[in-house]
């Protein structure tokens, strides 16, 4: 399927091409456009559109569009979860200390935009970074107790 977002990524729309990719669609293929053009794709192309402003899969009731993701596909693993947390206090500014890792992944999303401006390329690189980060998420939920 096709995939439409806000071109420019950062944090949001690099954890959520992520999550698509590794838990909902292996072969989604990703279009980025500005913001007044992703609804206009969308309709054209029939790509799903995500982290856009009024899309079903977008910031709603102070989640993210990571967390809208999770939520609509009825996706429960607990690294998974966990990550979510993290993605959503690098991604909302508001809570951005909820999480004492959100700053170093925001930190990481501002580094590779400035070295990768183009965004695919920056989703082929970011990509490893949250393969880690879920596995260090998977070992850590495994660690507690229910």
């Amino acid at each position: 399927m096709k995939w439409v977002t806000r071109s420019h990524v950062h944090v949001d729309r690099v954890a959520c091409p992520w999550l698509i990719s590794r838990f909902i669609d292996s072969e989604a293929e990703f279009i980025f456009v500005p913001k007044s053009q992703v609804n206009r794709v969308a309709e054209e192309t029939g790509a799903i559109p995500f982290d856009a402003p009024g899309v079903e899969l977008g910031h709603h009731d102070g989640k993210c569009s990571f967390e809208a993701i999770i939520e609509h596909y009825g996706l429960t693993d607990k690294g998974l979860l966990r990550l979510a947390q993290i993605v959503h206090s690098a991604d909302v500014r508001a809570d951005r200390d909820a999480d004492p890792i959100a700053s170093g992944l925001e930190a990481i999303a501002v580094g590779y935009s400035l070295r990768f401006p183009d965004d695919l390329e920056n989703l082929e690189r970011q990509f490893d970074v949250y393969d880690a980060l879920y596995a260090w998420c998977r070992l850590q939920m495994a660690g507690q107790k229910s």
